[in-house]
């Protein structure tokens, strides 16, 4: 992992309360573990002038999303709700782009999809990073086989320079294997898979 500058951006993906708490409506298993890994990512990447971004699924109470709305996934992260919230451990440095705000598939930090007519729509997130010259990102947080996979694969398609941190994620694995098969996704579309260096 090459060390943070100001051309270089880390966006920490999703580590709300219902993703990384226990008590959440669609807890990862593990999530709790990696909230000391990214605040010392977070510390490193402040030192050495980096940008900090933060992904936050932001739903409305209904939408095409949620199982009870014919979608897939369990009632999380809606809006000004604890679930939705940033785990109270986490060190928060930095802007915080929402996603799914409007009922839309909020999985990648950079773009979301919307359910009914399959068109996609930028966040605010790639604006941040230009605006800064980002030209490399690092990605951390939940869950590897949905929101971080969706995010790198964007940024890479955006030209970015990206690097997932392994022991910085953690997986849903609705089916098994989930997680790792985003792995070798990632890695084939030319992300760089590294782990956290002792700080």
């Amino acid at each position: 992992m090459q060390p943070y500058d100001p051309a270089t951006a880390l966006i920490v993906v999703d580590v709300q309360n219902d993703f990384a708490d226990p008590a959440g409506s669609l807890s990862v298993r593990g999530s709790e573990d990696i909230v000391p890994l990214l605040n010392d990512e977070i510390a490193a990447a402040l030192a050495g002038g980096a940008t900090i971004a933060y992904t936050q699924d932001w739903h409305p109470p209904h939408t095409p999303h949620f199982a009870q709305d014919g979608g897939i996934w369990p009632v999380h992260c809606v809006q000004g709700t604890w679930g939705a919230a940033l785990h109270p451990a986490l060190t928060v440095a930095g802007p915080v782009v929402h996603k799914g705000a409007n009922g839309e598939d909020g999985y990648s930090g950079f773009t979301m999809r919307d359910p009914a007519s399959g068109e996609t729509v930028p966040t605010e997130l790639e604006g941040v990073l230009r605006e800064r010259a980002v030209e490399r990102v690092v990605i951390a947080g939940l869950a590897t086989d949905y929101c971080v996979r969706a995010t790198a694969l964007d940024a890479v398609t955006l030209g970015f320079e990206t690097t997932v941190l392994l022991d910085a994620i953690a997986a849903v694995d609705l089916e098994p294997g989930d997680g790792a098969r985003a792995l070798e996704a990632m890695a084939e579309a030319g992300v760089s898979l590294a782990r956290t260096e002792p700080r």
